[in-house]
């Protein structure tokens, strides 16, 4: 069974429809990319997901339970967590603070004590500005402490949109090592990517948006090879 299935996913911004009932899996350990130009419709399935933004119809199931009316707060406290777009920390609180406020939802003192030693690990630059508020972070800084807060939620399939979005090429890079790293300590990932040639690079399989419907799907290295990808996303053959 999937962790997490997708199926007939209708969503709309009033008039506008968004998604055109798509589907998707992704089965636990698994790296799953979502790739498609702006406005295909990439954020919006995972705002869906995490119940930011509601379908209009169809099915999400996670673990084997329908989340699809589910609330924002209860998707988190089973583990599925959000990387937004943009990365959207606290800018006035400290890094200790955004990465305090990651794991609200626990009671485990001496686990999310484990945890922040853990994103201590993966980031170390976090450790050496623990107490410097988020918004003086620079660019890669603040994606990875939105990172880090995310997997303060013990995250068991984590949501990832667009993060190498306003990157150096050298970051994005470091960002996605640390992915794959995340990823070989059993948590699962969703990553939405304009990045098409990193995105697949590490990713077991991918799913081509175009305007709110999956035109392509199969194996990573299938779609890195297949000319309409190149020709589209990858900057030709």
């Amino acid at each position: 069974m999937a962790l997490l299935e997708v199926k007939d996913l209708v969503v709309s911004y009033g008039a506008i429809r968004a998604l055109h009932g798509i589907s998707f899996y992704v089965d636990q350990g698994e790296i799953v990319t979502l790739i498609g130009a702006n406005g295909a419709g990439k954020s919006t399935t995972l705002r869906t997901i995490s119940a930011l933004q509601r379908a209009d119809s169809g099915q999400i199931t996670y673990d084997g339970k329908d989340i699809t009316r589910a609330s924002a707060s209860a998707i988190v406290h089973q583990g599925l967590i959000q990387v937004p777009e943009g990365r959207r920390i606290f800018a006035p609180l400290t890094v200790r603070e955004n990465l305090e406020m990651g794991a609200y939802s626990r009671k485990d003192k001496e686990e999310v004590a484990a945890s922040m030693e853990y994103v201590f690990q993966l980031f170390p630059r976090l450790k050496e500005r623990l107490e410097q508020a988020g918004g003086t972070l620079s660019g890669g800084e603040q994606q990875m402490l939105a990172v880090a807060r995310a997997l303060m939620a013990k995250p068991r399939l984590l949501l990832m949109d667009e993060p190498s979005m306003g990157l150096a090429p050298i970051l994005v890079e470091e960002i996605f090592d640390i992915i794959q790293e995340i990823n070989a300590q059993g948590v699962t990932i969703l990553l939405v990517e304009q990045n098409a040639h990193m995105a697949l690079s590490i990713a077991n399989r991918g799913y081509v948006l175009e305007t709110g419907t999956i035109q392509l799907e199969g194996p990573a290295k299938e779609l890195a090879a297949n000319p309409q990808v190149q020709e589209a996303y990858l900057g030709g053959g």
